[in-house]
């Protein structure tokens, strides 16, 4: 297989939310759908919200897979994505869940409504059969597993590995070397803000932001399975050892700059690629914003990735990414048949090279087709992915609704000095509690 690396050519695509859901026919979702010709139908329920999957289907529907879509003509629904929960919950209750279908992570774990093989497909076990297990990127199966509870639920149309962007020109000026430790981190924040920059920026208005920060070092720290063991009971964010690693967090604050609470993440981003920030935690998604020249007007080249980095005496690994697939996509294994296996083929063969041709974006599927003209920080990132074996959640992944909830809420005023580390750990660890009780 091509190991070759992602293009990203000027443009705003990304994860970014598209529009133009309207140029798709919409079907009533119960699989094999009538089509003009009597046939039956390759149904796909999708989210409006970001069309990336499946204007990529489209393309290969056209191209690549249209032997497939001769047999089985593609045909895509599109719904809100705060009423995909409940549409598919019904959907599933009912009995009539379409061939392949946007779901809830929650929703596809086992236990889960559709988080069962008979109902949606164990596609590690179906890849292999057919024959295309190896075009799955290693560190993008690990991932879905990690995320869905031990099950290969959901197709990596998106794979995104997160670490830390950082301004290379402001550390060479600053003779910052690149922080291998929090030590080091600490180090490079204080010569950065002595400077007059901002060490580090994050978004207020996106929590996530912020719990990367308490999660990856609660992982550096404790090891990967610090959040899953809070998750089911093994041990409490009140323990000594969590409320610390959450105070290294805290102490952030003096590096952060003015407006962080309310800070939307286009205007974080935009401080990081206008020089005015030296570092922001992100993931690989961010390449599209650097590799614009519309939106970075210091050049691709100006900027690095690394990933967090490691706590001195703690049990995790610095090679260990935190990743993510992206929205959750699973298959019928009621309606899965040759004619859906073809497409399942084609999907596994082709994505990975006509996503990255045509939208400059990573997939958790190899690059099978040559692509050209690739930045330096791109290759970088790609050849992580590449070599990645092991990869890691995110804070509140392992958690219930309500302690999740919680940690959202309360992210802000830990790191602008709303609420000691303290008073973080007991909030969020009733609400983990809550959810524990309720599943006994």
């Amino acid at each position: 297989m091509s190991s070759t690396l992602m293009a990203t050519r000027p443009r705003r695509v990304g994860l970014a939310v598209a529009t133009g859901a309207a140029i798709f026919s919409l079907v009533a979702c119960g699989g094999g759908g009538g089509t003009a010709s009597g046939g039956e139908t390759f149904d796909y329920l999708a989210a409006n919200e970001g069309s990336q999957i499946r204007d990529e289907i489209t393309r290969l529907s056209e191209k690549e897979c249209a032997a497939q879509q001769e047999a089985m003509p593609l045909k895509i629904e599109t719904l809100p994505q705060g009423d995909v929960n409940q549409r598919i919950t019904l959907l599933a209750s009912q009995d009539a869940l379409p061939e392949m279908f946007i779901g809830s992570t929650s929703e596809l774990k086992p236990g889960g409504a559709i988080g069962d093989d008979e109902v949606t497909l164990d596609l590690e076990k179906k890849l292999t059969e057919l024959g295309v297990i190896d075009d799955v990127l290693p560190a993008a199966a690990s991932t879905v597993k990690n995320i869905y509870g031990g099950r290969f639920a959901s197709l990596p149309y998106q794979f995104n590995i997160e670490g830390v962007f950082y301004n290379k020109k402001m550390f060479a000026d600053l003779g910052i070397e690149e922080p291998k430790t929090w030590g080091d981190l600490i180090t490079a924040s204080d010569k950065i803000k002595g400077s007059g920059k901002q060490a580090i920026v994050v978004s207020g208005d996106q929590a996530w932001t912020i719990l990367r920060w308490v999660g990856n070092y609660l992982f550096r720290s404790l090891g990967p399975n610090a959040m899953k063991d809070v998750g089911e009971g093994k041990a409490k964010l009140t323990d000594p050892q969590y409320v610390e690693g959450i105070e290294q967090v805290a102490a952030l604050q003096k590096y952060l700059g003015p407006g962080t609470a309310t800070m939307d993440i286009q205007t974080a981003t935009n401080q990081l690629l206008t020089g005015e920030a030296g570092m922001m935690y992100n993931g690989s998604w961010m390449l599209a914003s650097i590799n614009d020249p519309e939106l970075n007007k210091l050049g691709p080249e100006a900027f690095g990735f690394m990933p967090f980095p490691a706590v001195e005496g703690g049990a995790g690994s610095i090679e260990q990414y935190p990743a993510n697939t992206g929205a959750p996509t699973a298959l019928s294994t009621k309606l899965y048949n040759d004619e859906v296996g073809g497409w399942l083929t084609c999907i596994a063969e082709n994505f990975g090279s006509s996503a990255m041709n045509n939208q400059g974006v990573i997939s958790g599927f190899r690059t099978n087709q040559p692509v050209e003209d690739v930045p330096a920080l791109t290759q970088d990132v790609q050849k992580i992915i590449s070599s990645t074996t092991e990869t890691l959640t995110w804070f509140e992944q392992p958690l219930g609704q309500r302690a999740g909830a919680a940690a959202g809420e309360n992210a802000v005023p830990l790191v602008t000095g709303g609420m000691t580390a303290a008073q973080f750990a007991e909030t969020v660890q009733a609400a983990v509690d809550e959810d524990l009780a309720k599943k006994r």
